[in-house]
C-alpha cells in the first residue's frame, strides 16, 4: 500500500492536471486513510467537482472517496431560499405534474403536492448547508436525472444527493443518458435545445450544433455536467457570428 504523503501528491497532481483548478485559489483539504480520499472545499463547477473525482479515483492505492466537494452557488442565499427554488422547478416542470412533492422544513415535512390520480412517484426534498438531497421514488432513469438537474439550477444550491429510486427498475445505458439530457435541454428556458445535438458513449456526453451566444453554449455543457452518472462533457457546440 502506498504511503499517505505519496497518494496524497498523486491526489493532488491529478486534480491539477485533469480538473484544470488552480489549488492557491480554491484550496481542497484531503486526507487518505485505509484506502479512502477525504476531499473538502469548494470548486467553481460541476464540471471542476466530477473532474476532480474522477481524477482522484484513478490514483494507486485510492479504493474510495469521501466527497466533501461543494460548489461555489456565490452569495448564501440560505438553505430555506435554495428549497424553495428547487420546489418551484420541480413544481413547474411539465414531467413532474404527476408527482408529489414534499420538503423538510425544520425537521417536518411538508406537502407542496399530493399524488395526482394516476400518480408517478413522490420526491421530498430537503437542504442543510447548501446541499439539496433528493429522496422518493419516480417512475424512470430520465426523471431521476431531470430531478437532479432541477436541483442543481435552485440558487444557492452547492451539491445534489440524489437518492430517488426507479420503479420500476431500469437498466442504465447510453441512450438512456442522451434521452435524459434532451429532457433536461427541453427544460432549461435559456437553451434552444434544437438547435443542440447529443451523443452519449460510456458516460461521455458529446455536444453539438450551433446556439447564439457563448452563455448558451456554456449553459448546455454545465447541464450535461449536472447529469447523474455523466463523467465527462465533450463540448463542441459553435457560437454564431452576429
Amino acid at each position: 500500500m502506498p504511503s499517505k504523503d505519496a497518494v496524497l501528491k498523486q491526489v493532488q497532481a491529478a486534480i491539477e492536471h485533469e480538473a484544470n483548478i488552480d489549488l492557491q485559489s480554491h484550496p481542497v483539504a484531503m486526507d487518505f486513510d485505509r484506502g479512502i480520499v477525504t476531499l473538502d472545499g469548494e470548486v467553481p463547477t460541476v464540471g471542476v467537482k466530477k473532474l476532480a473525482l474522477g481524477a482522484t479515483a484513478r490514483v494507486a492505492g485510492v479504493v474510495g472517496i469521501n466527497d466533501r466537494l461543494r460548489v461555489d452557488a456565490g452569495p448564501r442565499s440560505g438553505d430555506g431560499a435554495t428549497r424553495d427554488a428547487v420546489a418551484r422547478w420541480l413544481l413547474r416542470d411539465i414531467d413532474f405534474q404527476n408527482c408529489a412533492l414534499h420538503v423538510r422544513v425544520k425537521g417536518q415535512l411538508e406537502t407542496l403536492r399530493e399524488p395526482a390520480a394516476s400518480a408517478s412517484g413522490a420526491i421530498e426534498i430537503d437542504v442543510a448547508d447548501g446541499v439539496v438531497t433528493l429522496t422518493g421514488q419516480v417512475i424512470s432513469l430520465s426523471h431521476k436525472r431531470l430531478a437532479g438537474v432541477l436541483a442543481w439550477w435552485g440558487r444557492g444550491c452547492r451539491d445534489v444527493v440524489n437518492r430517488l429510486e426507479v420503479v420500476p427498475p431500469e437498466e442504465d445505458n447510453d441512450d438512456e443518458i442522451a434521452d435524459a439530457l434532451r429532457l433536461v435541454l427541453e427544460s432549461d428556458p435559456y437553451v434552444h435545445a434544437d438547435q443542440i445535438g447529443i451523443g452519449a458513449r460510456d458516460h461521455v456526453v458529446t455536444l453539438e450544433g450551433r446556439v447564439s451566444s457563448d452563455g448558451e453554449r456554456e449553459r448546455a455543457e454545465q447541464d450535461a455536467w449536472c447529469l447523474f452518472a455523466v463523467d465527462k462533457v465533450v463540448n463542441h457546440i459553435e457560437v454564431r457570428a452576429a
